[in-house]
C-alpha cells in the first residue's frame, strides 16, 4: 500500500468526524473555550486532509461550495447579526435572544444573535483557510 492511499482513506474517514467535532466546538464556544473561529479551523482541516490525500479537485467536490462563497456568506451572516440589534431599536451588535428551547440531547439551548455572529465567523474562517490552502496547492501543482 502506498502512503498516499493510506492518507486518502484515513482522510475520508476523518472528514465527518472533524466536521462534527467542529460543530460541537462551535456550539459549546458560547459558554466554554471554542467557538466559531476554532470550529471553522477544525472543519477546514478535514477538507485539507482530503486535499492532501486525494488532491484539491476531490476536496473541492466534497465541499460542494466555493470557499469564496463561504467567506461571503459568513461575512453576510455576521453583519446581519449586528444589524438585527439596530433593527430592534438598540445598538449595533446588541445581543437579542429567543426564548430558551429544550432539546433532548443538548438540554436547554440559548439561541441569539451572538451565536448567529459566531456562525458567520465559522463560515468565514473555514472559507478563508480553504481558499488559501487550495490556492497554494494549485500553485504548487
Amino acid at each position: 500500500m502506498s502512503r498516499s492511499f493510506i492518507l486518502s482513506r484515513t482522510a475520508r474517514m476523518l472528514l465527518p468526524v472533524l466536521v462534527v467535532l467542529s460543530l460541537v466546538t462551535f456550539y459549546r464556544g458560547h459558554h466554554l473555550p471554542g467557538g466559531g473561529f476554532i470550529g471553522g479551523l477544525l472543519a477546514a482541516s478535514g477538507f485539507a486532509l482530503v486535499a492532501l490525500g486525494d488532491g484539491t479537485a476531490a476536496a473541492r467536490r466534497l465541499l460542494r461550495i466555493k470557499p469564496v462563497s463561504l467567506m461571503a456568506g459568513g461575512l453576510s451572516v455576521a453583519l446581519g447579526s449586528g444589524i438585527l440589534g439596530l433593527v430592534a431599536g438598540g445598538a449595533l451588535f446588541r445581543g437579542l435572544w429567543l426564548p430558551e428551547i429544550h432539546i433532548p440531547v443538548l438540554g436547554v439551548v440559548h439561541l441569539g444573535t451572538p451565536m448567529l455572529f459566531d456562525a458567520g465567523v465559522y463560515l468565514t474562517v473555514a472559507g478563508f483557510a480553504l481558499q488559501v490552502l487550495f490556492s497554494l496547492q494549485e500553485a504548487d501543482a
